[in-house]
């Protein structure tokens, strides 16, 4: 004989939830119902609280207050949509520590299609990164403020150097600064086997959506 009607739907909506077409339970959207009550009722209640302490006056400026508010969460949910994506401004390149800029570098490389791994050096960061193709990459980090005076040094941006094939191990070192390099480091760099300066300017560049190899890293 069939069941009862109770658990014949039971039946059903176990299978429904098998194969994926059953929606969601009310533990999965409480959570969405929570956050969507708190977006609606603090606003006004803090447009009440306003009403209620200064009047009218008290109102116009709650909502030129909670606008002023959504326009920077806006913001700032665009800026961290993006950086997520491995896109970041001048600026926000400006504003990162040596690990901030490493994290970025991770995002970046993600988003060229590299695996990353985070491969620390004696605190220091360091990246390790394979793509589809098999090359490989030690990217290291040098902060601006070990630059060195250099008199004979050339204006504008050192290039991403090819220096031959890559080192020995089959690695293309990568070196990664927001400063520029001297004429000492590229002619040093230009002598090893596999060892690419990547400057501030083409940081920038890179950040801003061009791949290392637009950049004049080797095939």
């Amino acid at each position: 004989m069939p069941g009862s009607r109770r658990s014949q739907r039971q039946r059903a909506v176990a299978e429904l939830r098998a194969q994926g077409r059953y929606g969601p339970t009310l533990l999965e959207v409480l959570p969405g119902f929570v956050g969507l009550g708190l977006a609606i009722g603090l606003p006004v209640g803090f447009l009440a609280w306003m009403y209620g302490r200064l009047g009218v006056l008290g109102l116009v400026l709650a909502v030129a207050l909670l606008a002023g508010a959504a326009v920077l969460l806006v913001r700032w949910r665009r800026a961290f949509t993006r950086q997520r994506g491995g896109i970041y401004t001048p600026a926000e390149l400006a504003g990162l520590d040596d690990h901030g800029l490493a994290a970025a570098a991770e995002r970046i490389l993600r988003r060229d299609g590299w695996h990353v791994i985070a491969m620390p050096d004696e605190g220091r960061p360091r990246l390790y990164a394979r793509d589809r193709g098999g090359r490989q990459l030690d990217v290291g980090f040098r902060p601006a403020t070990d630059e060195t005076a250099d008199e004979d040094a050339p204006t504008g941006s050192a290039p991403l150097r090819e220096a031959g094939r890559p080192g020995i191990d089959d690695l293309i070192r990568v070196v990664v600064t927001r400063g520029s390099y001297t004429r000492t480091d590229v002619l040093w760099a230009s002598r090893q086997g596999g060892v690419h300066l990547l400057d501030g300017r083409q940081l920038q560049q890179w950040a801003a959506g061009a791949s290392l190899d637009n950049l004049g890293l080797p095939g």
